[in-house]
């Protein structure tokens, strides 16, 4: 009969550990771990049983739904939260990457024990708690500090300082569920550090190798501390068999059966992704301190032999990584670079010469964090390491045959140089660039090629697969070596007259050191045309591997913007913390330099605008004078024959009748004055 969904919550699902473990539930069917392993059994459960329904919180408001999630919430309140664990079978706390979650994770198993009596079905607590927890715990016999802590050394066990809470919290859920064992039954699982997928603990020793910026990777301390550490997917499948198993033990520790040292970790990483170079530093040392934080620091000091016995005997864990990150770091890298999208970008630019090959290859590169492979370049800089190997190194046992093979190889490249004109022939020339490809930074990053290979022949040698003994010669498709191969090609042209013009537009200098002057590039010009021409070209070549090449005629468009919409995205890491910062000034600077220009174009107006208003009021005040000039002289001209009226037919009136008022004396001076005019007016 086929078992029924369980709803499994999970805290933090958009955290590394909570979101892998979750992720990896959301695909196990209930009870599958269970079975014996055949695969009978498992076509039975798969096609019948069903599978785990994660519901889960998140810290970040705007993190998106998780598509293996059935439910997904954010700062739900404690009532909210409650009324969530209460409809799952299952409640999964990580406090394993942050100890702020204690609280919640101790309110979380109070909260469910009081509400027991109202459990609708069974349900199962599981603490996700760390190996810091045991961190200060001494051997039991110190004349054997070999051997292994187990499950059985519990009661003994003492964890670091910082972690007190922890082990407070591991107490109190196995405490709550001795209580009623059939309704609510409490697990703690006590983890490793954890590693794989994309990375947490030791995320800062993968980008260090990865990226290869630095010449060694560091490892704080002297790296003798043995860390005990767990897959990720390992630790998910202890979830997972603690769920459908639901043993009588309740107390796991969950590590894999590696002894590994802190400095094997990180030389293991180094050698699969980088040079393998690495270097002790003082964890106090600053760069350390910015490095990673203080809690990683504790985490990557612990020093502790421990072995998860009850997990084998009393579950059935099918093991990932059981013998470690170590012996396992092909498959962890992998998962690594899939997980983070860490993918190479793998370009070869193609084309006549001075088609500007070199330039939009500096260019793809910044843009995509490549590496150049410039042919010319590459000699010098093969011919200068193996000068520096040889001045830099005094022979030993150890190093003899090595100095001997370098010596040896400089000789015949200096030889083949003198011999050629300071060329090199093209096998010794294929050789370089070939193993230039197979360096770690252009596996990890990827590379531009850039002009090469030319012909089809060299094509076919730069990128055979040395795995294949024999080629088979009935097959149509050429024999290559998919990690050294480009993913595009891309191929450069444009009409000879366009070329010579970009030619006769450089500076002499510049035309004589590139090779480019008049019957240099002519000669070079033709060749290339006429090896194109040929019935199996290098561009034949990448058609056989159906890697078409993408033709861009460079006359008529941008080529580095075609190039990048054609080959998409960057895959690999973001700017650094320091080129952020670069970038942020940089665009600080044209805001305030746009910013300065805008005030200054403003400044400018409004004194043009000052300007023209002055001129224009100058201009106002004088038509206004003008106006009232003319006005009063016309007031003026118009004012004489009313004068002249007055002064003849008004004026002798009413001097007459002011001087009759003085005589009369009337008490109404006006009123008098008023009757006279009007009674000499009528007269008149």
């Amino acid at each position: 009969m086929a078992n029924r969904s369980k709803r499994v919550f999970l805290n933090n699902i958009d955290s590394y550990s909570s979101k892998y473990i979750a992720q990896f539930l959301s695909s196990c069917i209930v009870g599958e771990s269970l079975n014996d392993g055949e695969e009978e059994d498992k076509h039975e459960l798969s096609s019948e049983a069903a599978r785990f329904q994660i519901i889960g919180t998140v810290a970040n408001k705007e993190a998106k739904k998780l598509r293996f999630t059935s439910d997904q919430y954010w700062s739900l309140s404690r009532e909210e939260l409650l009324q969530c664990l209460m409809q799952c079978d299952v409640i999964v706390y990580n406090i394993t990457e942050h100890s702020d979650l204690i609280d919640e994770a101790t309110w979380a198993i109070s909260a469910l024990h009081s509400e027991i009596e109202h459990f609708g079905s069974p349900k199962t607590f599981i603490l996700l708690s760390t190996i810091m927890t045991w961190a200060m715990t001494k051997p039991a016999d110190p004349d054997e500090p070999d051997i292994p802590l187990t499950e059985d050394d519990y009661k003994r066990r003492r964890p670091h300082p910082n972690f007190k809470e922890h082990t407070s919290t591991e107490k109190l859920v196995l405490k709550l569920g001795k209580t009623k064992k059939s309704k609510l039954a409490t697990y703690v699982v006590t983890s490793g550090l954890q590693y794989g997928m994309g990375e947490n603990i030791f995320h800062f020793f993968f980008k260090t190798a990865w990226l290869g910026e630095l010449s060694s990777v560091p490892v704080f301390g002297p790296g003798t501390n043995v860390i005990p550490a767990i897959h990720i997917h390992d630790l998910a499948r202890v979830v997972q068999n603690i769920i459908d198993h639901k043993p009588k033990t309740h107390y796991f520790i969950a590590v894999d059966d590696s002894k590994n040292t802190f400095e094997d970790i990180v030389k293991a990483i180094a050698s699969t992704l980088g040079s393998g170079k690495t270097e002790n530093i003082p964890k106090e040392d600053d760069y350390g301190t910015k490095a990673i934080t203080e809690t990683d620091l504790l985490y990557l000091s612990v020093n502790l032999r421990t072995e998860s016995v009850f997990l084998n005997d009393r579950l059935n864990v099918h093991w990932d990584c059981e013998s470690g990150i170590i012996d396992n770091i092909l498959q962890v890298v992998e998962e690594y670079k899939q997980a983070r999208q860490l993918l190479p970008i793998k370009i070869c630019l193609l084309g006549p010469p001075a088609v500007g090959k070199s330039s939009a290859a500096v260019k793809l590169c910044r843009y995509y964090k490549l590496h150049h492979i410039d042919v010319n370049e590459t000699i010098n800089e093969k011919v200068r390491q193996l000068e520096e190997l040889l001045e830099g190194n005094e022979k030993t046992s150890e190093n003899e045959e090595m100095l001997v093979g370098a010596e040896a190889q400089l000789k015949t490249l200096k030889n083949n140089m003198v011999q050629n004109d300071g060329q090199l022939d093209d096998q010794h020339v294929m050789h370089i660039i070939r193993e230039k490809l197979n360096s770690k930074p252009c596996r990890n990053q990827g590379y531009v090629l850039d002009g090469y290979p030319k012909t089809y022949t060299q094509a076919r040698e730069l990128f055979h697969d040395e795995n294949m003994e024999v080629e088979d010669t009935g097959s149509t498709i050429p024999q290559y070596s998919k990690v050294l191969v480009p993913e595009f090609v891309i191929s450069l042209d444009a009409t000879d007259e366009f070329l010579k013009e970009c030619v006769r537009s450089l500076p002499q200098n510049v035309a004589e050191e590139m090779h480019y002057t008049q019957d240099e590039f002519t000669e070079s010009l033709a060749k290339f045309r006429e090896t194109l021409a040929e019935d199996e070209s290098v561009l034949d070549y990448f058609d056989y591997l159906e890697i078409h090449p993408e033709h861009i005629d460079c006359e008529n468009v941008d080529t580095v913007e075609k190039i990048i919409k054609t080959v998409g995205p960057p895959k690999n890491y973001g700017p650094s913390p320091e080129e952020m910062e670069e970038e942020r000034k940089r665009k600080e600077d044209e805001r305030h330099l746009q910013l300065k220009q805008e005030e200054v174009e403003k400044e400018l107006r409004q004194r043009l605008e000052k300007d023209k208003m002055t001129a224009l009021l100058e201009e106002w005040n004088r038509n206004m004078a003008e106006v009232k000039k003319q006005e009063t002289e016309l007031l003026e001209t118009r004012s004489v024959p009313m004068r002249h009226y007055l002064m003849k037919y008004v004026m002798p009136t009413v001097i007459q009748g002011l001087m009759d008022c003085c005589k009369v004396k009337p008490d109404d001076p006006v009123d008098f004055l008023a009757e006279y005019l009007f009674r000499n007016n009528e007269d008149d």
